[in-house]
């Protein structure tokens, strides 16, 4: 009988633009990079889609037998407000408003990140590097892209020369921009009395006096561009080149477009072989942001407390509603779609019960081989995880059926089913069961419990400043947490 796994693993490589076989560059091990967040504000449902998509490309390919160095970055420094070269860093601005210390900035969202991750069960990456533990690695490549004359001192700052990168390079090749239709249209003039084009950006930034995060350089106090710690830390971990980089389709240009120049520009070599590009989420067929109103965080969207919601939504129906959608297409978020996935989640979960509960036959009423075969093909597909859940649901569908006395499996077929089912919903997606909770507080029962649990983990682990975080953050949804010795209880502020 043949294996499923063994079919090739197809991916689409946004540097191509078509659907390829994954090979990797030094099997069985595969380098995964993913551009993590900035941790100066609380964490959106569209990043929570983003970070599943890769969620689920880790599971895969290890449940295919790799073996993944996962490496996932978190931005604390050098992300300037309006993604560009002038004005304030993101976390200091935060830091000046809240009267914090930039750092506490930092180690507050950092949690409250953690903290959403494990809500919705995303699995930690192997390394979770920050941009300020790698400011050596970051100076010197910024020293390296000088040498090779891609880069320019300017009033203690360092920029790196697109149209001179451009000459010899394809610069723009990624997101499909051209170099003179860019220096056509762009409107960008901040920092022109340094720059010598508009293209050019900074790697290395001079820190005004009143500048909370700085460090010492070779060029002064300041502080490494946004894009540069990316392909530091992606090459410090993973090799000068390395299999996946993956990200969000809004982080193409420029984000992206400057890792691999500045990667060339350094090391002379691309670093990336396969890049993936999750798309957006949007709302009611607008796009998902807090200036329309429509931007709302996971807890908003699991407690119900928002103008756009009926009800509020269980962390595994939000997992299970974005993985019915192809991680490449426009995800459009609605009540109704929202309802649809709580009740299909509903009858996935019934079944994976029923499973454990069949009764062997004398004869196999259907193919199981079959339908684990088309399962493996369409997870070998890039990752189509919609099909996939269509595979399952015909699953759902035998389960039932042999239930009901209406076809019957041998014990050899019911161990191979279970095997699948499993495999697929918990290990694969990364689902759930939950808990069935009645009454009118079912939706802020089932968040309150998840934070709750998560709350005793970080204790467990004696990591008190996350078991703190989750309390602050329930009080902000008018939660009190009550400990007693029965366990932790809560009630409405």
């Amino acid at each position: 009988m043949s294996d499923p796994k063994k079919g090739p693993l197809y991916i689409t490589n946004t540097l191509s633009r078509r659907k390829e076989e994954f090979v990797p560059l030094r099997p069985p091990h595969v380098g995964l990079y993913v551009c993590g967040p900035t941790v100066y504000s609380d964490v959106h449902l569209g990043n929570v889609r983003s970070f599943l998509t890769f969620d689920v490309l880790y599971r895969w390919l290890t449940h295919l037998g790799y073996k993944v160095r996962y490496v996932r970055n978190i931005t604390d420094v050098g992300h300037l407000v309006g993604d560009i070269d002038e004005g304030e860093d993101k976390i200091a601005k935060r830091a000046r408003l809240e009267q914090l210390e930039p750092m506490e900035i930092v180690q507050k969202y950092t949690n409250g990140f953690h903290d959403v991750m494990r809500l919705f069960n995303l699995l930690s990456p192997s390394i979770e590097p920050t941009a300020t533990g790698h400011l050596i690695e970051q100076i010197g490549m910024v020293e390296r892209i000088i040498k090779s004359g891609y880069g320019y001192e300017a009033n203690g700052s360092v920029y790196f020369d697109v149209p001179k990168f451009a000459e010899k390079h394809a610069y723009g090749e990624l997101s499909g921009r051209r170099i003179d239709e860019l220096l056509t249209n762009t409107r960008d003039t901040e920092g022109m009395e340094e720059k010598r084009s508009p293209l050019d950006f900074a790697i290395w930034k001079k820190a005004e006096p009143q500048h909370l995060m700085k460090w010492p350089s070779p060029w002064g106090e300041g502080f490494p561009g946004w894009h540069l710690e990316c392909s530091a830390m992606s090459t410090k971990y993973l090799g000068g080149t390395f299999d996946i980089h993956g990200g969000g389709m809004d982080l193409k240009f420029p984000h992206h477009e400057c890792e691999i120049a500045q990667s060339v520009a350094a090391d002379g070599h691309v670093p990336v072989r396969y890049w993936m590009h999750g798309n957006m989420l949007t709302v009611n067929g607008r796009k998902m942001a807090k200036s329309e109103g429509n931007g709302f965080t996971p807890e908003e969207l699991l407690s119900g407390n928002h103008k756009l919601l009926e009800k509020g939504y269980s962390a595994m129906t939000v997992r299970f509603f974005m993985l019915q959608s192809h991680y490449a297409s426009t995800l459009d978020f609605s009540n109704a779609a929202m309802q649809a996935g709580e009740k299909g989640l509903e009858r996935l979960m019934a079944a994976m019960t029923v499973l454990g509960k069949l009764k062997p036959g004398a004869l196999d009423g259907a193919d199981v081989t079959a339908l684990e075969k088309r399962c493996y093909e369409a997870m070998n597909d890039d990752i189509n995880t919609p099909v996939m859940i269509g595979e399952l649901f015909e699953g759902v569908r035998i389960i039932n059926s042999v239930n009901d006395g209406k076809l019957t499996l041998t014990a050899t077929s019911i161990e191979r089913l279970s095997t699948l089912m499993n495999t697929m919903v918990f290990d694969v997606l990364g689902l759930k069961q939950e808990q069935q909770i009645a009454g009118d507080d079912r939706a802020m029962d089932g968040l309150v419990q998840e934070f709750i649990r998560m709350r005793a983990e970080a204790k467990a682990r004696k990591d008190f400043t996350a078991s703190d975080a989750i309390r602050d953050r329930l009080t902000a949804l008018g939660i009190i947490l009550k400990d007693t010795k029965e366990g932790t209880a809560w009630e409405r502020a």
